[in-house]
C-alpha cells in the first residue's frame, strides 16, 4: 500500500510537472506570436509607404515632355500691376511666406515683384497666373479681378509686356513679364 501511494504521489508529480511543461510552452508560443503581430506591424510600417510610393510613381502617367518648363526649378521675377478703375491695387508684401515655408509663388516686398522660385520638375500648370492668385487668396479670372467683375461697371484686360492677352489666369508667367490687369 505504501508503495501505491509512492507511485501515485509520483504520478501526481509527474502530472503536475507535466501540466507546468505545457504552460511553460503555452506562454512562450503567446510570446512568440506577440513577437511576430509586433514585427508584422513595424515592416508593414515601413514597407506600406514605401510600397504605396513605388506604386504611385509607376502608375502616375508621365508628364509630357511639351508641358515641362524646366527640370532643374526656376527662380524668375515677374512684375505684376493691378488697376481697378484707375486706382492702383497694392500687391502685399509676404504673399506665400507663411507657416515657416515659401510657396512657388510669394512676395517679399509691396513693389509687385513676385518671385517664381521652386526646385525640381516645373511643368505649365506650375507657372500660371492662376496660381498666384490662389495663394493670395483672390479672385481672377477672364471675367473678375477681386470683386470687379465684367459688365455695366467695366471690362477686364490683362497686358503682358504691352501687348493684349486673352489668357488672363491661364497665362504661363515667363521670367521678367510685365503682366499688368486692368478693369476699367
Amino acid at each position: 500500500m505504501e508503495e501505491n501511494q509512492t507511485n501515485q504521489q509520483l504520478n501526481n508529480y509527474e502530472i503536475k510537472r507535466q501540466q507546468r511543461i505545457e504552460e511553460q510552452k503555452l506562454r512562450q508560443r503567446k510570446r512568440m506570436a506577440k513577437t511576430a503581430v509586433k514585427t508584422a506591424i513595424f515592416i508593414a510600417a515601413i514597407l506600406g509607404p514605401i510600397a504605396g510610393l513605388t506604386w504611385y510613381g509607376l502608375t502616375r502617367p508621365p508628364t509630357p515632355e511639351t508641358d515641362i518648363i524646366s527640370k532643374k526649378g526656376v527662380h524668375w521675377h515677374p512684375q505684376l500691376s493691378i488697376t481697378i478703375k484707375g486706382q492702383k491695387q497694392e500687391i502685399p508684401a509676404n504673399i506665400g511666406m507663411g507657416g515657416g515655408a515659401m510657396q512657388t509663388f510669394h512676395t517679399h516686398d509691396k513693389t509687385g515683384e513676385l518671385h517664381l522660385e521652386r526646385q525640381g520638375l516645373i511643368t505649365k500648370n506650375d507657372i500660371m497666373l492662376a496660381g498666384f492668385f490662389k495663394i493670395w487668396g483672390k479672385e481672377f479670372n477672364q471675367n473678375c479681378i477681386f470683386d470687379s467683375c465684367n459688365g455695366p461697371n467695366g471690362k477686364l484686360t490683362i497686358l503682358v509686356n504691352g501687348k493684349e492677352n486673352t489668357e488672363f489666369n491661364n497665362y504661363q508667367i515667363s521670367d521678367k513679364d510685365k503682366i499688368e490687369i486692368k478693369f476699367e
